[in-house]
C-alpha cells in the first residue's frame, strides 16, 4: 500500500479539541494536495472528524474554513500554482474560495466512532488518558478489517506501552505535534520497539509533507520536550519553595518567574508557562514520568494542592487564560497565588520587595522578542550572560544556577538515551517552546 492509498480514508479522534483541530486542518490540506497532484478524480479521499460533541464539530468547521482561508491568502502564489489547470478560476478570490471549499469538503464530521472502522490511518488526539486511548484503539482495531495504522499525539505516555495494552502489533507510532499544530513547526516522532519500519517511514513522509521540523525521540516517558520541561518546572517549584523560607511563597513564585523570563530571556516565566500548559496537565505528565521510574523527583505537593482546589490554569473556550499560579486580566498576569490561602496577591504590591531581593539587573539586558529577528542573536546572548556571570546580585546568582540546571537536564536526556544528540534537545526547546537558545550551551562556564 503506497502513501496516497494509505491516506484514502483517514480518521482523526478528538478532532474538535485544541490539538485535534489543528491536526485535522493539516491533514485535510495534505489530502487536498494529494488530490490535486493525481490530476484525476480516480482517488477519492475521506477525512473523518470524530468527536463526542455535535456543537464542537459545528465550531470545528468554522475554524477549518477560517484557517484555510488565511493560509490561502498568505500563500496565494502557491495556491494559484496548485490550481493552474483549473481554467474556470481567474481572480485570486476564485482560487482562494476553491481551496477553502476543497479543504472543508474533504472533512466528514461525526460523533460516531464507527466511521473509523473503514479507515486505513487513525490519528488520535484525545485527552492524555491511557485508558481512553487504549479503549478507542482496541475498539477500532477489533472492528476494522483494514489493519489500520495508528498515530498517537501523546506527549508523555510510552508508545510501546499503548501498543501492548491495545494489542496493535506494531501498528502504532508516536507523532507528537506541539500546540498549536497549525502554527508550531516541531513534531517529535517516537518509534516504539515494535513499530513497523514501513509505518515509521510513512509517518516521516507525512510530517515532512506538512513542512514540519522532525526531531526523533526515544520511546521513554516524557520524550525530549516534556523530559526537559517537566524537570525544568520542578526545579522552579523547588527553588520557589526554598526561597519561601525567607519570604512569602507568593513572592517566591513571582521571583522565580522573573528570573526565568527576564534573566534567562524566555518568552514566559516558568510558572506562567505552567498556567498556559495547564497546571493539571503538568501535574499529570509529571505523574506519568514518576510512575514509570523515569524520575522519582517528579512530584509536587504544591501542584497537588492547586489542582485539588480547582486552580488548573489552561485556556477558556475563547482562548483567554484561566487563573493558575497567576491571575490574569486581558492576558497579562496581575496577581500571584498565595498557596497557603489559595488566594491572590497583587503583583504591584510586592514589586519593591522583589526588586530589593533581586538587586539591580545587570547592564545590557536583552529582550526575548527582539532576539527573534536579530542577526547577532548569539553575540547578544553571549554578552548578556557574561554580564550575569560577572554580577554578584541575588538575581544573577539565581539565574546562573537555573541556566546550569537547565543544561544539566538537557545533558541528562542525552545520557539517558532519550535524545540522540545535543542539537535534538536544543531544537525541541527552541522550536517547540520558542526559547531563544537551547539549554545545552556554553554561555555560563
Amino acid at each position: 500500500m503506497d502513501y496516497t492509498e494509505r491516506l484514502k480514508n483517514v480518521s482523526v479522534l478528538g478532532a474538535a479539541g485544541k490539538m485535534g483541530s489543528g491536526i485535522l486542518l493539516l491533514t485535510a490540506q495534505e489530502l487536498v494536495n494529494q488530490t490535486l497532484k493525481q490530476k484525476s478524480n480516480e482517488q477519492k479521499f475521506v477525512l473523518n472528524a470524530i468527536d463526542v460533541s455535535h456543537n464542537a464539530l459545528d465550531g470545528l468547521l468554522k475554524y477549518i474554513r477560517a484557517q484555510a482561508q488565511k493560509f490561502a491568502e498568505k500563500k496565494i502564489v502557491q495556491i494559484r500554482e496548485m490550481y493552474a489547470d483549473h481554467e474556470n478560476l481567474h481572480e485570486n478570490s476564485d482560487f482562494i474560495q476553491q481551496y477553502v471549499n476543497d479543504v472543508v469538503d474533504i472533512i466528514k464530521p461525526t460523533t460516531r466512532i464507527e466511521a473509523a472502522y473503514d479507515s486505513k490511518l487513525i490519528l488520535e488526539a484525545v485527552s492524555e488518558n491511557p485508558e481512553l486511548k487504549n479503549k478507542l484503539f482496541k475498539q477500532i482495531n477489533t472492528n476494522n478489517d483494514n489493519h489500520p495504522w495508528f498515530f498517537t499525539n501523546t506527549s508523555s505516555i510510552p508508545i510501546q506501552e499503548i501498543n501492548n495494552n491495545a494489542g496493535l502489533n506494531g501498528r502504532l507510532m508516536g507523532v507528537h505535534f506541539y500546540n498549536p499544530p497549525a502554527i508550531q513547526k516541531l513534531v517529535e516522532l517516537i518509534k516504539a520497539e515494535s513499530t513497523l519500519p514501513e509505518l515509521a517511514a510513512f509517518a516521516a513522509q507525512y510530517v515532512k509533507n506538512l513542512k514540519k521540523i522532525i526531531v526523533p525521540s526515544a520511546d521513554i516517558a516524557g520524550f525530549i520536550g516534556n523530559g526537559h520541561y517537566m524537570r525544568d518546572t520542578k526545579y522552579g517549584i523547588d527553588l520557589a519553595t526554598e526561597l519561601s523560607k525567607n519570604m512569602p511563597l507568593s513572592q517566591a513564585i513571582a521571583t522565580v518567574d522573573v528570573i526565568t523570563r527576564d534573566y534567562l530571556v524566555r518568552p514566559m516565566g516558568i510558572f506562567q508557562l505552567a498556567d498556559y500548559v495547564g497546571v493539571d496537565v503538568v501535574q499529570y505528565i509529571m505523574k506519568v514520568m514518576h510512575d514509570r521510574n523515569i524520575d522519582k523527583n517528579l512530584h509536587s505537593t504544591l501542584l497537588d494542592r492547586m489542582v485539588k482546589s480547582g486552580i488548573k490554569g489552561g485556556q477558556n473556550s475563547d482562548g483567554s487564560q484561566k487563573d493558575g499560579f497567576f491571575r490574569y486580566e486581558k492576558g497579562r498576569p496581575v496577581a500571584v497565588l498565595e498557596p497557603d490561602k489559595m488566594d491572590y496577591v497583587n503583583l504591584e504590591s510586592i514589586q519593591s520587595e522583589m526588586q530589593s531581593y533581586l538587586g539591580d539587573i545587570p547592564a545590557g539586558i536583552v529582550k526575548w522578542k527582539t532576539l527573534l529577528t536579530a542577526a547577532d542573536k548569539h553575540q547578544q546572548l553571549t554578552q548578556w550572560f557574561a554580564n550575569i556571570q560577572k554580577d554578584n546580585s541575588k538575581g544573577s546568582q539565581l539565574a546562573k544556577a537555573y541556566l546550569q540546571k537547565s543544561k544539566d537536564i538537557g545533558l541528562r536526556l542525552i545520557k539517558d538515551g532519550v535524545a540522540a544528540k545535543d542539537a535534538d534537545v536544543n531544537t525541541v526547546l527552541i522550536t517547540g517552546f520558542f526559547h531563544a537558545y537551547g539549554p545545552i550551551n556554553d554561555f555560563i562556564n
